[in-house]
């Protein structure tokens, strides 16, 4: 069951896609939203931006403006929250409940430090560009061992009937599957969809069809031909206006060579048009 969920709250537009995702969630389990935001802290920012050579005066005048931009985007964080938690009627039995936290410093480690406890996390989606938010995204992927739910661009449905897992035979995809069974269990319809870039995938595809089913959950597979745009897209194609959701495994190869190589993950976080769930 997911009880815990962890969300994060950036103070600017993703918020809100973020916070109605995670409610959506959250209704559906009657679970606990914990929402975070993290400051950036002024004096260490201030320090790093002039090391290359800018006055103490020019530091102390950058510190008075980032103080006040962090004072403003908290203000805007702590809004977007009880905005959306005051519409969404949290009360009464079995309803969601939520609480506002803040923190000062590195995001990356306070997500890291309160996923480790949670049973979701949901943040915004990592643009290529964006890369504060990736760097958030990697950390809670890579140290958590907690799934990430990634909004798509449309607001997720009330109920996530329709499911698709990404399936590849790795550790990564395989431990997607077992996080996301509380979801899974709910779904009317499950699609395993492989592109297929390896021989046994058919194989393994067909046996997790047989292990779902001896869950009580029905599901089939989808076989895939890559495209010429690579196996995220083609996937993302297939998928469109097809499922509410999406299963994956994340960083199957080492950071760098998905760095480089702007890897399935990569794509997936940053071009993904639907919700996806994601774990390492």
């Amino acid at each position: 069951m997911l009880k815990t969920i962890l969300v994060v709250a950036s103070g600017d537009e993703t918020d809100a896609g973020t916070l109605a995702a995670a409610l959506t969630v959250a209704r559906l389990f009657g679970a606990h939203l914990d929402v975070l935001h993290v400051r950036y802290d002024p004096v260490n920012t201030a320090v790093a931006m002039a090391s290359d050579g800018g006055s103490g005066a020019l530091t102390a005048g950058l510190i008075d403006q980032l103080e006040q931009d962090a004072n403003e985007r908290e203000a805007k964080a702590k809004a977007n929250f009880t905005q959306s938690c005051g519409a969404a009627g949290l009360a009464g039995p079995g309803a969601p409940s939520a609480e506002w936290h803040a923190e000062t410093g590195d995001e990356p480690r306070w997500m890291a430090t309160y996923g480790l406890t949670s049973d979701l996390i949901v943040a915004p989606r990592a643009p290529g560009e964006a890369a504060a938010a990736r760097s958030t995204v990697e950390a809670v992927l890579l140290e958590t061992g907690r799934p990430l739910l990634i909004p798509g661009a449309s607001v997720m449905p009330a109920s996530i009937d329709r499911i698709a897992i990404a399936w590849k035979p790795t550790p990564q995809a395989a431990r997607a599957v077992a996080l996301a069974m509380p979801l899974l269990g709910r779904a009317k319809e499950i699609i395993v969809a492989t592109v297929e870039e390896e021989p046994d995938q058919r194989d393994t595809a067909d046996r997790l069809v047989r292990n779902l089913a001896r869950h009580g959950l029905a599901a089939r597979t989808e076989p895939l031909k890559p495209g010429p745009d690579g196996a995220a897209a083609t996937l993302l194609l297939a998928l469109a206006g097809r499922v509410d959701l999406i299963v994956m495994g994340g960083y199957g190869h080492s950071r760098l060579r998905e760095w480089v190589f702007g890897g399935f993950t990569q794509h997936m976080l940053a071009d993904a048009p639907l919700p996806v769930l994601i774990a390492h």
